[in-house]
């Protein structure tokens, strides 16, 4: 379980590729602190440690997590955000993030606000995923309030911080970003739309 609060950028220092499962091997400024076994979430992914030395550590994606995240389209050399597991005795300052990513999306526009950024992403909202005005949503990783709420698509605002310690100063037009979305409202729309097909 996750906040959306990303801790930091991790820097990817390899892919290796075995079967359908992608290796991935990232740097970062706690990895003496981490264990194998532990959960850590990688643009919004949650992704378990299998190896780990002083320099770097390793996580593996499987076929599926490939499918439904942008981490088949990593590049060595990109940032990643990176978060720890949430501790139960401290703040939820974002949301609850699963770290089980529903789709991804396409950032469609960029733009400057005299010191902040808005970000408007595009989905297929054919899979059945819905953002609600001032609701909740993770995009790689980062816990977000919606708005400008759309059918297929929404925006979100971004603070210098966010900016500067996340990938998002990497997205440009055409960017593909995880989305998570909010739980309660996953089960919301299911119920809804169990109960119309009754």
């Amino acid at each position: 379980m996750f906040s959306g609060i990303v801790e930091e950028t991790a820097k990817l220092v390899a892919i290796e590729k075995e079967q359908e499962n992608l290796h991935f091997t990232l740097s970062c400024s706690f990895i003496n602190e981490l264990k194998i076994d532990q959960s850590i979430s990688h643009n919004g992914v949650c992704l378990t440690v299998v190896k780990r030395d002083d320099k770097a550590y390793t996580v593996t994606a499987m076929k599926e997590t490939l499918i439904k995240s942008n981490l088949g389209l990593l590049k060595v050399g990109d940032e990643v955000n990176v978060e720890r597991s949430m501790k139960s005795d401290g703040r939820l300052d974002g949301h609850i993030v699963q770290g089980h990513v529903d789709q991804t999306a396409i950032c469609k526009k960029v733009e400057e606000a005299q010191g902040s950024w808005y970000y408007t992403f595009e989905y297929d909202p054919n899979i059945g995923n819905i953002t609600v005005e001032k609701g909740s949503v993770s995009v790689n990783g980062v816990s977000l309030t919606v708005v400008n709420s759309k059918e297929k698509s929404f925006q979100v605002a971004i603070i210098p911080f966010t900016y500067e310690h996340t990938n998002f100063h990497d997205f440009k037009e055409g960017t593909v970003v995880n989305l998570e979305f909010d739980i309660l409202g996953k089960y919301i729309a299911k119920i809804i739309k169990q109960q119309l097909g009754k």
